[in-house]
């Protein structure tokens, strides 16, 4: 298996198929809770039929479906669920599924008395190569992620056999932050999908990917510099997603237009065909959906990037180059007009 390690103690394994142990060694272990979600409860069996065979006690809580798994209740009850199992400080806790499965369990585990250990199965493209990495938990209390902290998960386990049976249209939802890693340091990536599209080979954006994300995060954990190059693509286009309802993938497409057409504007960036062309062959929108475009304007001006009043974007130099700047109105309108706002 392909092996990364973001801190000291966090390590990123991708192949195909599950490492033995899963777990990575903790003799006073004796059991482990698995958390999931509707539709993948049957890879949460395999991972706990397989901790069973490897000697720990294991039991399975089903958490709701998608975001709604981030609100307070869900999470009293995943608490719950622990002290009655007995789970305690020298115990594992795995979430297998997408990125709010991870989001949550991750969170869970780290007030658990204080913070246990946490593994992360991702089961989605898009929880796989962003939510799962970097060691962000959160909650929906009075706003998206609103509560949280900063910690990593001991181990992630990417099984590409898992994400090479997922549906086009999760293929296609994670494709956006593949390709958004590959603008930021992985050329080849963007040149992939440019080439084969949706079916761009998984043993090779994927890692890839992940290595643009785990090389960031391990120089700027807390987000006090760097790591806020993640957000290419996500000013505007976290705009355009809260305006109008997009998934988060298709709103990270149209925010890497925007983006581009932004940097053409601002740094002379001149490889936005290679943005459009790369969107378009995997089938992602390269434009917003109707939307009232004052309250995306709104919405970016409420980005928690921004600073002092003052708004910064990731942009492009170019392919691989990636600057941090701050931007002003008509940076923005260039931007939106690209996606037709």
């Amino acid at each position: 298996m392909e092996r990364f390690v973001i801190a000291p103690d966090s390590e990123i394994l991708i192949g195909r198929g599950f490492p033995r142990p899963l777990l990575p060694p903790a003799p006073a272990r004796r059991r482990a809770g698995v958390v999931t979600q509707p539709g993948a409860e049957a890879i949460a069996a395999r991972v706990a039929s397989q901790l069973e065979e490897e000697g720990i006690e294991t039991t399975i809580h089903v958490m709701p479906d998608g975001e709604e798994a981030k609100a307070l209740a869900p999470i009293e009850a995943a608490y719950e669920w622990l002290a009655e199992r007995r789970i305690g400080r020298t115990d594992s806790l795995v979430a297998v599924g997408g990125g709010a499965v991870t989001d949550a369990g991750g969170f869970v585990a780290a007030t658990w008395m204080r913070g246990i250990e946490a593994v992360y199965v991702p089961t989605t493209l898009l929880g796989a190569v962003d939510a799962a990495i970097g060691g962000k938990t959160g909650i929906n209390l009075a706003g998206k992620n609103l509560v949280g902290v900063f910690r990593h998960p001991r181990r992630v386990v990417v099984d590409l056999a898992i994400l090479d049976a997922l549906p086009d249209r999760l293929k296609r939802e994670g494709a956006a932050e593949v390709i958004k890693a590959g603008l930021l340091a992985a050329p080849r990536v963007v040149a992939a999908y440019r080439e084969h599209g949706i079916e761009a080979p998984l043993e090779e954006v994927v890692p890839a990917s992940i290595g643009v994300k785990a090389d960031i995060v391990s120089r700027d954990f807390t987000e006090t510099g760097d790591r806020a190059l993640l957000n290419l693509g996500h000013t505007i286009g976290h705009g355009v997603e809260f305006a109008t309802g997009i998934s988060h993938g298709e709103a990270v497409a149209v925010g890497l237009v925007a983006a581009a057409a932004a940097s053409e504007h601002k740094l002379g960036f001149g490889e936005t065909d290679v943005v459009l062309e790369a969107l378009d062959r995997t089938g992602l929108p390269t434009a917003s959906p109707p939307a009232d475009r004052s309250e995306v304007i709104r919405l970016i001006g409420l980005d928690k990037k921004r600073k002092a009043d003052r708004l910064h974007m990731t942009l492009l130099a170019g392919v691989g180059r990636p600057v941090i700047v701050e931007v002003d109105d008509d940076d923005i309108a260039r931007g939106l007009a690209a996606i037709g706002l």
